[in-house]
């Protein structure tokens, strides 16, 4: 087995963070590891514990033996639990934003659940050009707005548009909805 000196961590800590283009205040939330402590890791100046790089790992959501460099074969499948509060990304009375979609694939395809209590609205400012949104109505109505353009969606409505202008889904209803959403990076033409 390779000494820790062998594997090289903080590099390949760094090169991990950089690939999923994850700021160290982000790998901290999704981890749970201190961003003070991803810092002194990634410029080996800390020797982190199995359990420190274990939560890193899944941070990064890669496997553990693939952050240390060993040789395994790659998993089938990566999940992610209905009950995983790491994949809460926004949490409040009115709105529930749920990351369905591995941290690895950030800013280039995410997938999310959206729940809007009545009343609740998701405002986003816009994304990096060329951003596309697909959103699908599971149960409720919402009011789709992007830019200047309004559309009403209803239980099973789609809709695509861009998401590098300001946008924003509403809950007019006096129960929840329910929507999936899938935000799509595309490099400029």
């Amino acid at each position: 087995m390779k000494q820790t000196s062998e594997l090289d961590i903080g590099r390949r800590v760094r090169a991990h963070r950089k690939r999923a283009h994850l700021s160290l205040d982000a790998l901290a939330r999704a981890s749970g590891v201190s961003k003070a402590m991803l810092s002194q890791v990634e410029q080996n100046k800390a020797n982190p514990t199995v359990v420190v790089m274990h939560k890193i790992s899944q941070g990064l959501g890669i496997d553990l033996g693939e952050l240390m460099g060993l040789d395994r074969p790659q998993p089938r499948f990566q999940l992610i639990r209905a009950d995983d509060l790491n994949q809460v990304f926004v949490s409040s009375q009115q709105v529930t934003v749920r990351t369905l979609s591995p941290l690895s694939m950030e800013k280039d395809v995410e997938f999310y659940e959206v729940r809007l209590g009545p009343g609740g609205m998701l405002d986003s400012a816009p994304h990096f050009q060329n951003t596309e949104e697909y959103l699908t109505v599971a149960t409720g109505r919402v009011i789709l707005t992007s830019a200047n353009e309004e559309v009403v969606l209803r239980k099973g409505d789609s809709a695509h548009y861009s998401a590098d202008l300001p946008h924003r889904i509403v809950n007019p209803a006096r129960s929840t909805a329910r929507v999936y959403l899938v935000v799509k990076y595309r490099a400029e033409a």
